[in-house]
């Protein structure tokens, strides 16, 4: 049955502990055949152009046809909106879909595991669910009527969570309060996943892109809790990545950025800015 939800009134944001603990270079061990998707990454368009999105599983589905599909999940999550539409995108799968969660499927990417006739889980790998996350600023009126947006959303997910695994909608609230991660054991445990993943089914291959997007991911992620609107964080995040690309082995990204590390991107620096900024905004009050 498809999820609905309300029209979109806020935006959903990674959560910092998710972040933290996804091992980007995870994949699956057997090379992507014509009859998979492999959802590495966050959900939604990121700033690099990347990232899963409804587009791309449609497509996908679409060049697959009428067979069974297998869908490899390694992901922090992303924006909930994009993975309800793909998790509905997937339920109405002309046939059986199986889901294999690699190393993390968190937030977003935990809705679309939800999917899977057949929920399979690596031992070591983990399903994260918790309450929409977002970080926001004005009064108290519009807190408020924020704070009522997001508990419809987490009713919506609470249904959705106690629908798959046979939990009772109580006992998923409670986990959603806690932010809880349950390993590939756990998982089939409470019924949120059906089976186990062979060790030998998953691999680590680092890639140097995919780690300069994880540090830009943590950029983003420090710039949002200072209270920078999402606009203007992948407005300077583009720029960032506009002069990466058309350095001389990065001398003009340390012109912007001085004391970088050629070809790196060294987010410390940014996140304690950050973090400062934060601390300021919470102490001064606005307007």
């Amino acid at each position: 049955m498809p999820l609905n939800v309300n029209a979109r009134s806020f935006n959903c944001e990674l959560s910092p502990r998710a972040l933290d603990l996804w091992n980007p270079d995870l994949r699956a061990a057997l090379e992507a055949g014509t009859d998979t998707i492999t959802m590495y990454g966050i959900i939604g368009e990121d700033w690099y152009g990347d990232g899963v999105t409804l587009k791309r599983v449609d497509a996908a589905l679409r060049s697959i046809g009428d067979k069974p599909v297998t869908v490899y999940i390694n992901s922090p999550g992303g924006d909930m909106f994009e993975g309800i539409a793909i998790y509905n995108r997937l339920i109405e799968h002309s046939q059986e879909v199986t889901v294999k969660v690699l190393g993390l499927a968190a937030s977003a990417a935990s809705v679309i595991a939800m999917a899977g006739a057949k929920r399979e889980v690596a031992k070591t790998a983990f399903l994260m669910i918790h309450n929409c996350w977002t970080y926001f600023a004005g009064n108290r009126h519009a807190i408020r009527e924020l704070a009522d947006t997001m508990e419809e959303f987490d009713r919506a997910m609470i249904s959705l969570y106690a629908d798959t695994s046979g939990q009772d909608e109580s006992a998923v609230e409670k986990m959603l309060d806690a932010e809880t991660y349950m390993n590939g054991s756990n998982a089939v445990e409470k019924g949120f996943a059906t089976g186990l993943i062979s060790a030998s089914e998953v691999e680590q291959a680092p890639s140097e892109d995919a780690n300069q997007a994880h540090s830009a991911r943590k950029l983003d992620a420090a710039l949002a809790k200072s209270g920078m609107p999402r606009s203007e964080r992948r407005k300077l995040i583009s720029e960032i990545k506009t002069s990466t690309s058309s350095a001389a082995g990065g001398d003009t990204l340390r012109a912007v950025v001085p004391g970088m590390p050629r070809a790196a991107l060294d987010v410390s620096a940014f996140e304690e800015t950050a973090l400062q900024a934060s601390a300021l905004r919470n102490l001064i009050p606005t307007g």
